[in-house]
């Protein structure tokens, strides 16, 4: 039982490492810079890789290459960083200090804070406020097109369509949730073309009601860890700043 317990756990370990990996490298991770991390024989790693391929949290991409995480893997990685969240009052203090001038209007506030989101998280922000349907803010799409996954024409010319169609984004960030940040990954999107792309949400108060969402949109393999938080505490941020408005 023990034995079984201790295996579960450095299986867990494992494959957390290795999303860790892949977000940062953007390559498919091989066993053997596992088996140095955990001190273990790349045997050993192949064996818990393969486990976690069959338990459909990894694939490889090629005949003979390393391991991806799949959307079920990233949804793991995801609900783990969701569970152990914890607000940092710091970071609330430091992204208020991104405001560089006094809000005085509301679009003024909502293209701001679309301007902080890209420069913060290097993805693109999407900013949207319920009764202005027909507008959105948002920025960043060139730091997209500087993922790796982007650098193909075809994925490309599909972000720019996704980008333009309004009514899809809008549709899709105005969902409701009750989670303070809520994260669809790939197919959970609800559209086959975005099965390589990820979106977080959050939504900020107008006058103590719900009154829109501040979004990140970018590749299935984004930076999960800073955007969960960082998104939480801009949305918070944007809530305070509106109360003087």
């Amino acid at each position: 039982m023990v034995r079984n317990v201790d295996y579960e756990s450095r299986k867990r370990a494992v494959l957390l490492n290795a999303i860790n990996r892949h977000i940062q490298e953007a390559i498919p991770v091989a066993s053997e810079d596992l088996a140095e991390e955990f001190d273990l024989s790349p045997a050993t790693i192949r064996s818990i890789l393969s486990d976690l391929e069959e338990d459909g949290y990894l694939a490889h991409p090629y005949t003979s290459g390393g391991k991806i995480p799949t959307g079920k893997g990233y949804r793991y990685y995801v609900d783990m960083l969701l569970s152990q969240a914890d607000p940092l009052y710091q970071e609330k203090a430091d992204i208020l200090k991104e405001y560089k001038q006094e809000i005085r209007r509301l679009e003024q506030a909502l293209e701001q804070t679309s301007e902080i989101i890209s420069r913060l998280t290097h993805y693109a922000s999407i900013v949207s406020f319920m009764d202005l349907q027909d507008k959105l803010f948002y920025k960043g799409i060139s730091f997209i097109m500087e993922q790796p996954e982007f650098q193909d024409v075809q994925r490309l010319r599909l972000l720019m369509q996704i980008i333009e169609d309004k009514k899809r984004l809008l549709d899709m960030i105005n969902q409701d949730f009750e989670d303070k940040v809520k994260v669809y990954i790939g197919s959970e999107l609800g559209y086959p073309e975005m099965k390589n792309f990820s979106l977080a949400i959050s939504s900020y108060r107008l006058k103590n009601k719900f009154s829109g969402k501040v979004a990140v949109l970018g590749p299935i393999r984004m930076h999960y860890k800073q955007i969960i938080p960082t998104l939480g505490h801009i949305s918070e941020v944007l809530t305070e700043l509106l109360e003087g408005i």
